[in-house]
């Protein structure tokens, strides 16, 4: 049977890809630790949960969704009352605030809402590989744009060809960023919006970290740069800031008329949000804050450990100050895959090699924080035992 040419271009999913391996190493009887997917292991805090329970129990919330696709008014009203609090940002319910079923969805339905076949669509390289995918199911081109540790990790819009910027109708960002951890400055976004404004580029600026940042580092949304919603949506979701991955739940932001053709995308995809998670979503942002500043303490010792760990093992490095993910050069002599390879070997932990977002993530892996301490405290033992020099 014939599939569809543009399934070819898609290379096996990162974290399916690395799923697999584990599963197989597991079933041979080697005790694998993960390091290698942003999963936040931590509980979902119980008022959260609680709602859940007692939304279930009312029968009309297992109709389809209220205000369907949309999301709930309760939902985007809570959703631009958090965002005017945590980053100073004005937004009204209707029409600058969409519902989304997790902010990978988000990604996923603006492309299809805003370009064309043969479009191209700029997304960073190292970045996170559902972008990629995401372009090439609309039959549109991706171009990497280079992040590189001399530039902070910011692209550099000016290196970008001619040729390209004539077709680019998209830009995918992504602050703090996944892979490196990078966060960006308001200086910077105010180049984005610029730069999109003078070439008709619509930006989604995907921001589910927005919430993990470390040393003091200020939290920021592209929404607060003066005439980004002129040119940009954000995506956001739940799932970082409350331990709530598999709720699948987020939020689309900004531009009205982007936001307008993801939302015909959507409803023809989808029937929304089960009102109890929506319900649940309510509570979390408005209750639950301190749940943020909970988890930052977790991930904060967290990091610390691995820090120590690899600075014992000749590894130390500056690390960047965003996401639960730590971005780490590999040893000199060898290659992302190699070290990769050399962990899963040698102390049978997982990570995910450099080259898994881009060409240009070679000669860095990435750790993930979201690991029990116990698991994590094992993994960097057997790290310092097989590596110690």
């Amino acid at each position: 049977m014939q599939v569809a040419d543009r399934l070819a271009k898609i290379p096996p999913y990162l974290f399916v890809t690395l799923r697999n391996k584990i599963n197989k190493a597991r079933a041979e009887g080697i005790d694998v630790i993960s390091l290698g997917v942003g999963d936040p292991v931590d509980p979902t805090p119980q008022s959260v949960i609680d709602e859940l329970c007692h939304q279930a129990q009312i029968s009309i919330n297992h109709q389809y969704p209220i205000d369907e696709e949309k999301g709930m008014a309760a939902f985007r009203q809570e959703v631009a009352r958090w965002y005017g609090k945590r980053y100073g940002v004005e937004l009204k319910p209707e029409g600058e605030v969409v519902g989304l079923i997790g902010s990978k969805e988000g990604c996923h339905h603006f492309i299809l809402g805003v370009v064309n076949p043969g479009d191209v669509v700029l997304m960073t390289d190292p970045g996170y590989p559902a972008y990629r995918a995401s372009i090439f199911m609309a039959n549109a081109e991706p171009y990497g744009m280079p992040m590189l540790a001399e530039n902070s990790y910011f692209p550099d819009f000016e290196q970008i060809p001619k040729d390209i910027l004539k077709r680019a109708k998209a830009m995918f960002l992504n602050y703090p960023n996944n892979p490196t951890g990078a966060c960006a400055t308001r200086t910077f976004f105010g180049r984005a919006v610029k730069f999109a404004k003078a070439h008709d580029i619509a930006i989604c600026h995907d921001n589910p970290y927005s919430e993990v940042v470390f040393d003091g580092q200020e939290r920021l949304s592209i929404l607060s740069v003066p005439g980004a919603k002129d040119v940009a949506i954000e995506l956001n979701s739940l799932s970082k800031p409350y331990n709530m991955t598999g709720w699948r739940i987020g939020m689309a932001l900004g531009n009205r008329d982007i936001l307008a053709a993801l939302l015909k995308v959507k409803e023809n995809t989808d029937s929304g949000i089960f009102n109890a998670i929506q319900y649940a979503a309510v509570v979390a942002l408005r209750e639950e804050d301190r749940n943020i500043e909970k988890m930052l303490g977790i991930y904060l010792r967290r990091r610390n450990l691995v820090l120590e760990t690899l600075e014992k093992i000749g590894l130390g490095f500056k690390p960047q100050k965003g996401t639960f993910y730590l971005w780490i050069p590999v040893p000199k002599g060898m290659t992302s895959l190699e070290f990769t390879t050399a962990l899963f070997e040698k102390a049978a932990v997982v990570v995910a090699a450099g080259t898994a977002y881009g060409k240009h993530g070679e000669g860095y892996i990435r750790i993930s924080l979201t690991v029990p301490d116990k698991r994590l405290e094992e993994a960097m033992g057997r790290i310092k035992k097989n590596f110690y020099k």
